[in-house]
């Protein structure tokens, strides 16, 4: 069975030095958690397919259901998953669109009616909205996948609620208005996704 190989999103002192310069509170935070290793998928398509699969529900269900399906093909390969019929990718836990969007995806690679690798190419905003064009990905996965998958450095989400409590939580704020949102990430720019990796971390604790 194919392994699905996976790598740790890369930053550094040029990364931490720049946002400790803009942000006070972030930078204590950044020096009380040290250093956040965080999990890329950098094969588009497998990412593509977690993606779909975790849509709404837990970090812990999207495992099972992916490892379930890492089981059922001979790998998570567009031609793999094409060899498999719906329902068989549905019987892995997932919903039956979801099961549907995956199907899809694998034949549309296999089509050549889209080419993955040409996505890395792509500014952010267009690959965020060539991603979120695809059946069963939305704007949020999209964003996510910027930074989980193509390893893109201003990645800041509005639509992950673990973010925007990150944000409160830091800011001591009880609300958080798209307008400050954006004051926030630009204050972070150029560098907003390592930013994010902690107040993802911040908001769980």
């Amino acid at each position: 069975m194919q392994v699905v190989k996976t790598k740790i999103f890369e930053y550094g002192d040029e990364e931490i030095n720049y946002l400790k310069s803009v942000d006070r509170l972030l930078g204590e935070i950044i020096d009380r958690m040290g250093k956040i290793e965080s999990i890329v998928i950098p094969d588009i398509f497998q990412a593509l397919v977690y993606a779909i699969i975790g849509q709404q529900i837990s970090t812990k269900a999207t495992r099972t259901i992916w490892a379930k399906l890492m089981e059922k093909s001979s790998g998570i390969t567009p031609e793999a998953i094409a060899a498999l019929q719906v329902d068989d990718i549905h019987h892995c836990g997932m919903s039956a669109n979801k099961a549907k969007y995956i199907k899809e995806l694998a034949d549309l690679v296999l089509r050549k009616e889209i080419d993955l690798e040409a996505l890395r190419e792509l500014p952010d905003k267009e690959l965020i909205k060539r991603l979120s064009s695809l059946k069963g990905i939305s704007v949020r996965s999209a964003e996510l996948l910027l930074m989980n998958c193509f390893e893109r450095k201003n990645v800041l989400c509005y639509g992950d609620i673990a973010i925007r409590r990150g944000l409160m939580k830091l800011y001591s704020l009880n609300e958080l208005p798209k307008e400050q949102f954006v004051v926030y990430k630009n204050r972070y720019s150029p560098y907003a996704s390592v930013a994010s990796l902690y107040l993802w971390k911040l908001s769980y604790e």
